[in-house]
Parts: C-alpha cells; structure tokens; sequence
C-alpha cells in the first residue's frame, strides 16, 4: 500500500469519500458484486480508474471489495471463526502484542488522572489523513490516548468527542507532532515489532477490561458482544460490554470495529456503519496479501 506519508491530505480525503459512495452503492437493492460497470457509472469512473483506486487503497479488485463489505461478511466471519476469543493468543502488557501485523503496547493511565478527568495530563494532539478519512489523534506522556474520525465539517467535533472525556487535560494542538504517530499507525508498511504503537487507557475498571479484549480479536476476524461478555467474566453483561465498546477512544487500533451482533449483524459504530464496513474491507485486503 502506498505510505500515506507521500499521499496528499486531500487525495486521502478524497479516495474514502468514493469509497464511502461505494459502500453505499454495494448497500442499495440490487446491485450486485459483480457488476462492475455500473459502480464505476455510480462513481463516475471508468472501470480502470475503479480498478486502480481499490487496488492502490486496498489490495483488492472492486468485485473483491464488494463481497468483503457485504452485508453478510461478519457473519460468515463468525461462522467461520467460531470462539475467537476461546483460542486467540494472550495479550501482555510487558512486550509487544500482535494485532495482525501493528504491534502494541498498552497500560491504564494511573487511577487518580482517570478520577479527577485528566488533571495533570498533558495531551498533544492534531488532525493527519488515514484511508477512512481525516483523524484527530492524541497523545500522552504515556502514549496514544484517542483516535476519533473526522467527517467533513466535524473536525471540531472529533477533537471535542475525545477532548470532553477528559475535561481538565491540558491540550495543545501539534499537527506535525501527531503526523509520524499517524502513519505509523495506518501505513502497513511501517508495522514493525521493533517500533510498537504505544497506547493508554482512559476509563473505568470495566472499560479497560473491555479494550484489552478488543485488542484480542485479530484482523480477519470477529467477536460478538456475548463473546467478550463471557471473556470479561460477566456472560449477562452483554448491553454493558456494549456501552464500553461504544466508548471506546481509540478507534482502529483497539478495533471496536471486530465486534458485531450475535446474528453477524453490523450494529452501532460510533463512527458510521460505512466507516465500520470501510474497515473491515480494508482489513480483508490486508489479511489476504499476507
């Protein structure tokens, strides 16, 4: 994949937008993925330009792409991968972990910076392109603190999502000191065990537990929201896992975006269910060409 480092803000912006009228497409009745023709017209592309696009974003060809983001995908990736959390490897909090290929490190900021909303937290943060659009990005002395996508004419918002979480932080924006940590984050290319993505924690006992769990469920795979219940120890806390996965700071990285509903359904994602599907087909390009 192209390093989003030599990528224009724009361009980067731009590629997900089509690719978010793609989904929609692929999501109306009727269109079918292999008809090709007529989701080129529907982008005003030809079918080359269509071609070329989803190769370069994803690894994929469009009819590829369209079977990834279907509506049924999670479900046959949990049909396919029954217990993921039953048989999936065990995350320390000492060396580097596996999420696919990023590698990551994690720990909970102390309690008493969690308790009293930040006080005492310095926070760096700034807007940088990713392939499923622009994200605001923070970061601690501790290490990566939030991620939260940013649509077109809600970048304010994206920073406040994160930023009201933590109302006594100090914040100071550092686009160019945020940039590196983004590409390291959202170009595979740069996924390095020798130079893992270092994250914190912010949030309650139980939400902590939920994301360390999250941070189970590998690329090419899905988790249903009674999976990590059961994972947790609290097998009827179900809505509760719920709220703690819809709370979740750190979009992508600890992939909320993994887990569906119990039928394999695509259910709430803080940051739109096209974002969610965007993802996972992106994902689906990545697991493929490894």
């Amino acid at each position: 994949m192209t390093a989003l480092s030599q990528l224009p803000d724009m361009a980067t912006e731009q590629t997900y937008r089509t690719i978010a009228r793609a989904i929609e497409y692929l999501s109306m009745p009727g269109p079918e993925a292999s008809d090709i023709a007529g989701l080129a017209n529907a982008l005003s592309m030809n079918e080359r330009q269509l071609v070329d696009m989803f190769r370069r974003w994803c690894g994929l060809t469009p009819k590829s792409f369209a079977q990834a983001v279907a509506l049924d995908h999670a479900r046959k990736l949990l049909r396919d991968n029954m217990s993921v959390l039953d048989t999936t490897y065990e995350l320390g909090l000492s060396g580097p972990s596996r999420l696919h290929d990023l590698f990551v490190t994690y720990d909970a900021v102390p309690p008493g910076i969690y308790r009293a909303k930040g006080a005492g937290l310095e926070v760096t943060w700034g807007y940088a392109p990713s392939p499923f659009g622009k994200v605001c990005l923070m970061v601690t002395q501790y290490g990566v603190a939030g991620i939260s996508f940013a649509d077109d004419g809600k970048y304010q918002y994206a920073f406040e999502d994160l930023a009201n979480r933590w109302p006594n932080a100090e914040y100071k924006r550092d686009d160019r000191a945020v940039a590196p940590i983004a590409s390291r984050i959202f170009d595979s290319g740069r996924w390095d065990p020798e130079q893992p993505v270092r994250l914190v924690m912010i949030g309650s006992q139980f939400e902590i537990k939920v994301w360390e769990t999250l941070l189970k469920v590998p690329a090419g795979r899905a988790a249903t929201y009674g999976e990590v219940a059961r994972a947790v120890g609290k097998p009827s806390a179900a809505r509760a896992v719920g709220r703690a996965v819809g709370r979740n700071p750190i979009s992508f990285v600890v992939p909320c975006h993994r887990i569906v509903g119990s039928t394999g359904a695509l259910t709430g994602y803080h940051w739109g269910i096209v974002r969610k599907r965007a993802i996972l087909g992106w994902e689906a390009g990545l697991v493929g060409a490894s």
